[in-house]
């Protein structure tokens, strides 16, 4: 598989995976959510000093909740998807989706009380099949569309929202999508990971520079353009964008450079596992003494065994999901899903099945109040008068599309993420919620 297609889920990456830090203590909040059934506690720091709340919670008996059938009459809710392309498996989300909608029509009483239809349409990372499947998601009358991982946003997005069909996407970085305030809404925030994130943590190490090392593909760097400069010169920082080709084995040369101008700041690094491993081992021969931040993409085995311990000890990483750990309540509901609706099992170290689930039924928890005729139009309408809810899958995240959840677009709904820091092993520790705040009426 190719670099960029190893990104089946990075492209989200420059959306969403990245964790919102600041420079105060620890606070303390206590959350809970009747679509989940977990509870959080409390007091728990992140390691760059940001304050948070853990996702430890305490989980009900029967994760997957109460029996709460859907008897209505049927709606067709639609999901367009990468599935297998050029270098891209997401096969993954096919049956994920699937079985999400089971649980949701047997415990979740569906799709506002109706039993949801589940469309399906496949582009292959492909812009014209993203535009044909768009076409042919409305001809088949969906009333809103769910978007997990697509490299193909815009062509997919600017035809259903023609039509007035609300889209939900798990992330999305492009600033015209994104400032829809009508039909559009995305689970994170790109202010989040590009700039609370990294600015968050310099000021919490007193540093003055932070530098992105970016796998040099369109979904990455794309997100990395417009105002974000302005934003972290507004935080009184200094942002350098290192734009880099995905398949460069050694990036000494590059990272000596990174050194030369931030010997001591912070350096977040985007890209799959074998970009970082390239990054982490140039910045370590150059000298780097600063903080390095990461995605989770870019922590695997294949980068334990390729990156000395004592360098990866305290590197902080950022998420959307706490899926590396498998003990937490909300993956621990995610695989209850999998194994109890799922066909034939679900691959267990594969992301992109968890963030379909949250992707699938975060649309179906924001019409849980809806009444009346189920139409794009309605369903539009219920989404943006939701009441915050908790994400499933998340740690205990929180969101709300009402758009005032973020200034970067009103189709923005949630400004919170998780962070962790790894141990001496490389492995994350306890995953914590932070910057979770409630998003006001």
């Amino acid at each position: 598989m190719t670099a960029r297609g190893r990104l089946s889920i990075t492209l989200l990456v420059a959306v969403l995976l990245a964790v919102a830090c600041s420079s105060s203590k620890s606070s303390t909040s206590t959350s809970s959510s009747n679509s989940t059934n977990t509870t959080n506690t409390t007091n728990a720091t992140n390691g760059s000093g940001g304050s948070g709340t853990s996702t430890t919670v305490a989980v009900a008996a029967d994760p997957l909740g109460p029996v709460h059938s859907a008897t209505g009459t049927p709606v067709k809710i639609g999901m367009i998807d990468d599935g297998k392309g050029p270098g891209i498996d997401n096969s993954i989300d096919t049956p994920a989706a699937q079985a999400t909608v089971k649980w949701l029509n047997e415990r979740m009483n569906g799709f506002a009380g109706h039993p949801i239809t589940l469309d399906i349409c496949v582009d292959n990372a492909d812009p014209s099949k993203a535009t044909d499947c768009a076409n042919q998601l409305i001809t088949d009358n969906v009333v809103a569309v769910a978007v997990n991982a697509s490299t193909q946003a815009s062509s997919l997005w600017s035809v259903l929202h023609q039509a007035h069909i609300p889209v939900m996407f798990y992330g999305v970085s492009n600033q015209q999508i994104l400032s829809d305030p009508a039909t559009t809404f995305a689970l994170g925030s790109p202010v989040a990971v590009l700039v609370s994130f990294p600015s968050g943590l310099a000021k919490a190490k007193g540093a003055t520079t932070v530098t992105a090392v970016v796998i040099d593909v369109p979904a990455a760097t794309d997100a990395y353009k417009g105002g974000v400069q302005a934003l972290y010169q507004q935080e009184g920082l200094k942002l350098n964008v290192v734009a880099i080709a995905p398949g460069t084995a050694d990036m000494t040369p590059q990272m000596q450079q990174v050194v030369t101008t931030n010997p001591t700041g912070i350096v977040t690094v985007v890209g799959n596992d074998s970009f970082c491993i390239a990054a982490f081992n140039g910045l370590r021969t150059a000298g780097f003494k600063g903080t390095i931040a990461a995605v989770p993409q870019c922590i695997t085995d294949a980068t334990r065994k390729a990156v000395p311990s004592d360098f990866l000890k305290g590197m902080e990483i950022s998420a959307t999901t706490p899926f590396q750990d498998q003990s937490d309540p909300s993956v621990v509901q995610y695989f209850a899903v999998m194994d109890k609706y799922g066909a034939g099992g679900i691959n267990r170290t594969d992301a992109n099945g968890i963030t379909t689930f949250t992707t699938v039924a975060s649309l179906a928890i924001a019409v849980q109040d809806l009444t009346g005729d189920v139409t794009p139009a309605s369903v539009a309408a219920a989404i943006k008068a939701m009441k915050q809810s908790v994400m499933p899958g998340t740690g205990g995240q929180h969101f709300r599309c009402n758009g005032k959840a973020d200034s970067y677009g009103p189709a923005v709904c949630s400004h919170s993420l998780l962070g962790t820091t790894l141990d001496a092993t490389g492995s994350p520790t306890t995953f914590t919620v932070v910057n979770d705040t409630p998003i006001p009426d």
